[in-house]
C-alpha cells in the first residue's frame, strides 16, 4: 500500500440543495461555469490536481501546502467577484477545508485520514471562509501574508481526538504568530464582531427579528474583503450574557464591536445601534433609527455604511452594490423568512411550527426567501415545502 503525505484541499457550495430546488437550471449553469472558468484553472496554476467530484463539492491534491492555501485565497477572492452585485440568495459561496497529512495513494484517487480531516474542516468553514488544521497553519506561519485566527479544539465525526483549527483570513496580515491570544495581545486594526442585537419588544416571540437583522448586517460587513468580521455562530454566544465590551474584544480578537437593539411594534420599528472601541470602551458612533416596517432593509444598509465610514474601510463599487441590494420588496415575506429561519430543525419541523399559511405568505412574491428558508438542508421533491412553493 502507497502513502504520501500531500495537502489536501475539500471545497463545497454553501446552501447547494436549497439553491437547486429554487433554481435547479441557473443554479447548476452557475455552479458549470464556476468549476471551468475559476476552480479548475486556478487549481491547475497553483500546481494542484482535482482527484474526486461530488455534485458541487471536489477534493484536490497539492504537493505544497502553500500552493494549497494561496490558491484557497484565490478561489474565494474570485468566487467573490463572481457574486459582487448578485442577490445573497442566488450567490455560490464556497467552503473549503485544507489538511497536511498521509494518504493512502491508489491510482488517480486519494483516501485515508489526511483526507477526512479536509473534509471535517470544510464543514466547520463559513461560506466565504477557509479552515485550516494546525499542522497547515504551523507550516504556512511566515511565508505567506496572511492571519490564522484560532478557532480552538474541534471533535469532528469519525476522527478520533480533537483538531486544533485556524479560520484563515487572507486579506490582513498575520499576527506575530499563530496560537490563542494573550490578555496582552494586540488588537487588529481592521476588525469588528456584531454582538446580537436586543429584543427591547417586550415579546420573546419577537427575539427571531432581532437575531434576524443582526445576522444580516455581519452578512452586510462580511462581503467588504478588508474588513474581518466575526463569523455570527461565534457572537452568538454573547447572546443574553451580561458582557464587558473590553472582556469581549479581547476573547474575540477585535478591535471594534457592535451592539444595538431591536423594537418591533405592529408597523412601526425602532433600531439603535452603537460602535465601540474595543480597547477601551468608548463610543465612536450611535444612532436611533425610528422608522415603518418596511424600512427595514434601508436601516441594515445605512448601520452597515455608517460601520465603514467610521472604520475608514475602502469600499468598491460592487461591494457597495451588493450591500445595497434588497432581496425582497415584500417585508411580510422577509419577516415570515426571519421566523423560519429561527427554526433550528429540518424543514418539517419548520412547517409545523410556523404553518403552511405562513409558508405561502413568505414565499408568495417568488423572491429568493424560499431558498433561504428551507435552509441548507435537502429537500425531497414531493416534500411539502416544495408543493406550496
Amino acid at each position: 500500500m502507497e502513502r504520501k503525505l500531500a495537502a489536501i484541499l475539500a471545497a463545497d457550495i454553501a446552501g447547494y440543495s436549497s439553491l437547486m430546488e429554487m433554481d435547479e437550471a441557473g443554479t447548476f449553469q452557475r455552479l458549470r461555469a464556476g468549476h471551468k472558468e475559476l476552480l479548475e484553472p486556478e487549481i491547475q496554476k497553483h500546481h494542484g490536481r482535482i482527484f474526486k467530484l461530488m455534485g458541487d463539492g471536489l477534493l484536490a491534491e497539492f504537493g505544497s501546502v502553500v500552493d494549497a492555501v494561496e490558491c484557497a485565497a484565490a478561489l474565494q477572492r474570485g468566487m467573490a467577484e463572481r457574486n459582487a452585485g448578485t442577490s445573497k440568495f442566488t450567490a455560490l459561496e464556497i467552503r473549503i477545508g485544507i489538511n497536511l497529512g498521509e494518504v493512502i495513494v491508489e491510482g488517480e484517487d486519494r483516501y485515508g485520514e489526511g483526507v477526512n480531516i479536509a473534509a471535517r474542516l470544510q464543514g466547520l468553514a463559513e461560506p466565504g471562509g477557509i479552515c485550516v488544521s494546525g499542522k497547515v497553519a504551523r507550516e504556512v506561519a511566515g511565508k505567506l501574508a496572511f492571519a490564522f485566527e484560532p478557532m480552538g479544539d474541534q471533535q469532528v465525526k469519525n476522527i478520533a481526538g480533537p483538531i486544533a483549527c485556524y479560520r484563515v483570513n487572507f486579506d490582513q496580515s498575520p499576527p506575530a504568530r499563530i496560537e490563542p491570544r494573550s490578555r496582552n495581545g494586540t488588537l487588529r486594526k481592521i476588525s469588528i464582531a456584531v454582538l446580537p442585537f436586543s429584543n427591547m419588544s417586550g415579546d420573546p416571540e419577537q427575539e427571531y427579528f432581532s437575531d434576524g437583522i443582526t445576522e444580516d448586517i455581519i452578512t452586510d460587513l462580511s462581503k467588504i474583503s478588508n474588513l474581518h468580521v466575526v463569523a455570527r455562530n461565534t457572537t452568538f454566544t454573547y447572546k443574553g450574557r451580561a458582557v464587558k465590551i473590553q472582556q469581549v474584544a479581547q476573547e474575540l480578537g477585535v478591535a471594534f464591536l457592535l451592539e444595538g437593539s431591536v423594537r418591533k411594534a405592529g408597523a412601526r420599528v425602532r433600531v439603535t445601534g452603537q460602535l465601540v472601541d474595543g480597547r477601551d470602551g468608548s463610543h465612536l458612533w450611535a444612532e436611533r433609527y425610528d422608522r415603518e416596517l418596511t424600512d427595514i432593509f434601508a436601516i441594515q444598509d445605512e448601520i452597515a455604511h455608517a460601520i465603514i465610514e467610521q472604520l475608514k474601510v475602502r469600499l468598491l463599487p460592487d461591494v457597495k452594490m451588493a450591500i445595497s441590494a434588497t432581496p425582497t420588496e415584500d417585508v411580510e415575506a422577509y419577516t415570515y423568512y426571519l421566523r423560519g429561519s429561527a427554526v433550528p430543525a429540518h424543514v418539517l419541523e419548520i412547517l409545523h411550527a410556523v404553518g403552511p399559511t405562513h409558508v405561502r405568505k413568505g414565499v408568495r412574491d417568488r423572491s429568493r426567501i424560499c431558498a433561504r428558508l428551507c435552509g441548507h438542508r435537502p429537500l425531497r421533491r414531493r416534500s411539502p415545502l416544495v408543493a406550496i412553493c
